[in-house]
């Protein structure tokens, strides 16, 4: 609450800014407030906007793309300078690598000291440049909507991502006369050029075995809504990345062959394999690197994208359908005309046998600490679809990544761009905010809990209704296996323990511990009941995560 009236005056650079916000459809604001930043904090009080403070400014980035990755919006958040906006490296780092639009306001010293080695003086902007699509300075009281405006496009166009913009305190804090120039819509094209379309469909009309790779913005809802119209019609072989989870619906499940990333091990890849045609479909390398499913492989490549690919040894599409995806698909699928060959259908009926033996098996384990097989099985009956999962990095992802199945685009959000520890958590908070009707999970190991564990507190604050899965072995082990599998031994990746049941209670949370694999169906269910956010701690046995990067693609082995 602000503890004096504001005083009615000319109209300050700071109101300008909430105002273009506020018209921008901008619902919450996350961030930590100082000196710097302080007008803009003071404004938001006599707005629309709710302000969320947060314990770090990380996680308040994190939270922003979450926000951003679920709705389409850019989530903001609004942090004052300095060490302020250093903090938001690595959140805006991880959402501009995700594809997640995010817009991130950072308090600076007066335009008159920007040069000057000051109190928190900083050059931001292009600090922020490497991480970002945007990055610039109000630099007047005349460009502060001119500003708002191009950030938010380029963070919500073509594919989207992180923008910044640097609010130096004079220029908040002094008069602004100019008009709000929000909201502005992301630049949306039409379909890819009608000459490249008819070419690619051709290409997987004349092959023998074409395979649909889906990517990150394949998961977009409209993308999502073409490429199951595509897949009604043409019952094509589809894999996905971790990224374009859920956008195959259970009714063209027999069209799916799995997730594939980080290690070339999977059933899916061996579909990609075999495959003369890939068609790519909102994919990043980023997501899975090229060499990795593609190296030396002489066959033809489809790109279908909103922005043109980034051409290197092994990706070089033959023919790039460029311009808005989901229109792009609709005037494919009228120019495709064929099913799947014989051998898809029995290399996808042998997946599908090892769908099934890998969940009678995971349903089997009953040993103690709980195997991660059990795990899977026990969240996959709790995955219904008004349930959003938040996946943070570690050893668990991969497990569920690879074996966990949803059929709503975007209801699982996985992290595999930057690979960043600590999303889950206020990925999880986000889900709250914006889908107040569904029940949130999110998981994390117990190293990268405490990456952003702070922000329990505004879990609390908040009153979210989440459940937050620990899974505790004392140790990063996605860094251990892989360690051993290279060295034959394992360094810098041991920590001590931490009782996340005292430490949920002591935030105001509620702690509950899973010790058997019978205790987790109850448990869950007695967690999703209550009230708040709660903590569950599940100590867990990885003896068998060197399993996780076996049968390595014979190219990739030095």
């Amino acid at each position: 609450m602000s503890t004096a009236e504001t005083k009615p005056g000319p109209q300050t650079g700071a109101a300008l800014l909430v105002k273009s916000l506020e018209a921008q459809g901008v619902g919450y604001v996350f961030g930590i407030p100082g000196a710097k930043i302080d007008k803009v904090f003071d404004t938001l009080l006599d707005s629309r906007i709710k302000t969320v403070v947060c314990r770090h400014e990380q996680n308040a980035a994190f939270i922003a793309g979450g926000v951003g990755r679920m709705t389409g919006k850019a989530g903001v958040t609004l942090v004052t300078s300095g060490p302020g906006c250093s903090n938001l490296v690595t959140g805006l780092a991880t959402a501009n690598t995700e594809g997640d639009p995010v817009v991130a306001i950072g308090g600076s010293v007066p335009v008159s000291n920007r040069l000057k080695q000051i109190h928190q003086s900083m050059d931001t902007v292009n600090l922020l440049r490497p991480v970002t699509k945007f990055s610039a300075e109000i630099d007047s009281p005349e460009a502060v909507s001119e500003v708002v405006a191009n950030a938010f496009r380029a963070a919500e166009s073509g594919r989207p991502g992180a923008a910044f913009i640097s609010a130096p305190q004079d220029v908040m804090t002094g008069a602004a006369d100019g008009a709000v120039l929000t909201p502005v819509a992301p630049n949306r094209f039409g379909p890819a050029d009608a000459e490249a379309t008819a070419a690619a469909a051709t290409l997987i009309n004349g092959a023998a075995r074409p395979v649909l790779l889906l990517g990150l913005l394949a998961s977009q809802p409209r993308a999502a809504e073409a490429v199951r119209a595509l897949l009604a019609g043409t019952k094509l072989p589809v894999v996905c990345t971790y990224q374009g989870a859920g956008v195959v619906p259970r009714d063209l499940f027999d069209c799916f062959g799995g997730r594939v990333g980080l290690f070339h091990n999977q059933p899916a890849d061996r579909l990609l394999d075999a495959a003369d045609v890939v068609v790519t479909v909102g994919y990043d390398p980023v997501e899975y690197e090229p060499g990795l499913w593609n190296r030396d492989r002489k066959r033809h490549l489809v790109h279908i994208d909103a922005v043109s690919a980034d051409i290197d040894k092994d990706y070089r599409p033959q023919v790039e359908l460029t311009g808005d995806v989901a229109a792009t698909l609709r005037a494919l699928a009228a120019q495709v005309d064929r099913k799947p060959p014989p051998a898809d259908a029995e290399l996808l009926g042998e997946i599908a046998r090892d769908r099934a033996d890998f969940a009678a098996r995971a349903a089997a384990m009953t040993g103690v600490p709980v195997h991660p097989m059990r795990l899977v099985h026990e969240l996959q009956q709790v995955l219904s679809d008004d349930t959003t999962l938040c996946l943070d990095m570690g050893s668990f992802h991969i497990w569920l990544a690879r074996h966990l199945y949803s059929f709503r685009a975007r209801q699982v959000l996985i992290t595999n761009g930057q690979q960043t520890l600590g999303v889950g958590l206020p990925w999880a908070i986000a889900a709250c905010l914006v889908r107040p009707g569904e029940k949130v999970i999110s998981i994390s190991g117990d190293g990268g809990f405490l990456f952003s564990a702070g922000e329990l507190e505004t879990a609390v604050r908040l009153g979210c209704d989440l459940v937050h899965l620990v899974w505790i072995d004392g140790a990063y082990d996605m860094v251990r296996f892989q360690e051993v599998a290279k060295y034959g031994r394992a360094s810098g990746v041991e920590f001590g323990p931490v009782d996340v049941v005292a430490f949920a209670e002591s935030f105001g949370a509620k702690g509950l511990m899973i010790r058997t694999p019978d205790e987790i169906a109850t448990t869950l269910k007695r967690a999703l009941a209550l009230d708040g956010p709660v903590v569950v701690g599940i100590p867990v046995d990885y003896r068998d995560n060197h399993r996780l990067m076996e049968i390595v693609h014979p190219n990739v082995l030095n």
